[in-house]
């Protein structure tokens, strides 16, 4: 959620920064901004509404300036508005600042300051924090950015211009992601990666309480005490054209073209004909043969994969396995013991409620294990054992191939884990990692085979204003996620029950023509969810089934059937995601919606 970017060297740095703010627009916004330091002076230009619009005022406003930061606030105090856009500054105009996060105490802040003599321009939480930096400056800067972050109560990141020292950008960094891009005589800083992935490959990531100084050819690092600190420098190796479109429409149908690829990549090294190799997680064989319980946390999207990882689990290694919403798990007491395994699920490894319920679940003694698509994320630098999930940057903000790779990757730690704890012999184990294998040449297969037949059906859908999603076991799973991409790029109102619940009150708004989208690729379950189809039929909905090829009887019973290779029903899931991410995306097409940047939603949930 918003997206910070900051300048420092030779070059001009207005279309700098608005080059790295366009690259950040998947993390959702409604307004933007921009502050560029000439040396004499701080202009700052800032506008509700797209990029688009701040860009004429770039151009006639900005001054030459080879310093400054930007943002793209997503609304959280104070409406969408040009003056509540970031960047905001304080009486004096001598700081001007950008932040990400929630300042939970800004109302008491507020009030104390008005009565000190300050005024106030917003109804943001973010003024405040240039205002407490006048009050706390005493002639160094730095030791006013610490004593300010100490009366903060909340999250934040944020990036601080200073009138009297023109040749710096000042940050602090807690529980809202920071990185700082090196260059040569010329240096950056961002929320996210993408931002300034074509200039430079080599960051530092900044951690919780660190303060930095970035000037053209210096990074000062601080911390908590203001004591100087050495960083690790991480090698990014996405290349900059994954984060381009190359000639899609949206970065959504990108991505989903992506997927085989995705796949791939997260495979290799790690899955062959001879079985699994995870060497990377590091797990103890003691604890691997003690281990009897499972927490998955997750929100979103990752939460749909996380459910299908349940049932793998089940399936494969006879475990308890407890999935979770993060925002919730985080306020349950959970009993966890020692040899309790807790895997968080998050695309960004920023995800805030994910972050939180995972510290705390470190805090009780459990393992943490951890997918992600963000080497260095804070997720990813909090867990005892890493799999990253290799998808590439993911731009749209409804996600596709990062969810894929989440399936997969329980696909792979299922097979393992049962290996490991001997669940599996030897011969079902060189089974299970051969049909894995095949699945990047299936996926392909349908994306090839399957669109021109969901462009026909996603008019139906384009009409309707309310559709129905329903599967039994792993096939329920799906459909939630399947309902999820039509609701949030679509804006149809879509939702998913187990086809076993229709009875119990879903049944009452089933009618002619609503349409309902059938999940029906567990084999061993067939019957039982052809019955529940039966029931909608019956009431006249207009049904959409997919099902493995081999199941032609379906088409006894409803007009459209969309089908997908035949494979072991274990990882069907990796395939039927795929037409109903393609029936989103048409839908929405058709709608004229914007598919990339759904309304007012965000690639990364960085506040609660």
């Amino acid at each position: 959620m918003c997206g910070i970017v900051g300048y420092v060297g030779n070059k001009k740095a207005a279309s700098i920064l608005y080059n790295g703010l366009k690259r950040l627009e998947y993390r959702g916004y409604d307004s933007s901004g921009i502050a560029v330091n000439d040396g004499l002076h701080i202009d700052v230009v800032k506008r509700k509404g797209k990029l688009k619009d701040l860009k004429n005022e770039i151009k006639n406003d900005m001054n030459g300036g080879t310093i400054g930061i930007g943002h793209t606030r997503w609304a959280t105090h104070g409406q969408p508005s040009d003056i509540n856009s970031h960047p905001h500054s304080n009486c004096k105009d001598n700081f001007v600042i950008v932040h990400n996060g929630i300042i939970e105490n800004f109302r008491q802040i507020k009030d104390h300051l008005i009565k000190k003599g300050h005024h106030f321009k917003s109804e943001t939480d973010t003024e405040v924090i240039a205002h407490l930096l006048e009050e706390n400056n005493q002639g160094n800067i730095l030791q006013a950015l610490k004593k300010t972050a100490e009366q903060l109560k909340g999250s934040y990141a944020m990036t601080i211009l200073a009138a009297d020292e023109p040749n710096r950008i000042y940050a602090a960094r807690k529980d809202s992601p920071l990185i700082i891009g090196l260059g040569e005589n010329e240096n950056y800083i961002a929320s996210d990666i993408p931002a300034f992935l074509g200039e430079t490959r080599d960051f530092y990531i900044l951690e919780d309480n660190e303060f930095a100084v970035i000037k053209k050819d210096k990074v000062d690092i601080y911390n908590n005490n203001l004591e100087q600190i050495d960083k690790k420098t991480h090698r990014i190796d996405w290349d900059p054209e994954m984060a381009e479109k190359q000639g899609y429409e949206h970065y959504m149908l990108k991505e989903i073209h992506e997927q085989p690829d995705a796949v791939r990549r997260l495979m290799a090294h790690r899955v062959s004909q001879t079985g699994i190799n995870l060497e990377e997680l590091k797990l103890d064989q003691d604890f691997l043969k003690r281990l009897n319980k499972i927490h998955i946390i997750a929100c979103g999207t990752a939460y749909h994969s996380a459910l299908l990882g349940k049932y793998m689990l089940e399936d494969l290694v006879d475990l308890k396995v407890e999935t979770d919403v993060a925002s919730e798990y985080r306020y349950r007491k959970v009993p966890i013991e020692k040899d309790d395994l807790v895997i968080a699920v998050s695309q960004s490894g920023e995800t805030s409620d994910t972050l939180a319920s995972l510290r705390m679940a470190k805090e009780k003694g459990a393992q943490i294990l951890v997918f992600t698509n963000t080497r260095g994320s804070s997720i990813a630098r909090e867990a005892d054992h890493l799999m990253l999930l290799k998808a590439g940057p993911e731009i749209s903000v409804a996600s596709t191939k990062a969810y894929l790779n989440m399936i997969v990757a329980f696909y792979i730690f299922s097979i393992f884990l049962a290996y490991q704890k001997a669940k599996i012999s030897l011969e079902e184990y060189k089974k299970l990692s051969t049909d894995l294998i095949k699945l990047p040449e299936l996926i392909e297969e349908i994306i090839e085979d399957s669109g021109e037949l969901i462009k026909k059906r996603a008019k139906k859908y384009a009409e309707s204003k309310s559709a129905f999603f329903i599967g039994r076991h792993t096939d329920y799973p799906l459909a939630m996620e399947g309902a999820l991409k039509l609701k949030e790029i679509s804006y149809i109102h879509s939702e998913a029950y187990p086809a076993g619940e229709l009875k119990h009150g879903a049944l009452a708004l089933i009618e002619k023509g609503v349409p309902v989208v059938a999940v029906a690729v567990r084999k061993d379950i067939f019957e039982k969810t052809l019955s529940n189809i039966t029931e909608v039929e019956a009431r006249q909905a207009d049904v959409t089934v997919v099902v493995c090829k081999g199941a032609q009887e379906i088409e006894d019973i409803v007009d459209h059937v969309i089908y997908i290779p035949d494979v072991n029903q274990l990882f069907a899931g990796a395939l039927a995601i795929i037409p109903l991410q393609l029936l989103a995306y048409y839908t929405a097409l058709l709608k004229d919606c914007d598919i990339d940047q759904p309304r007012n939603l965000a690639k990364s949930v960085t506040v609660e």
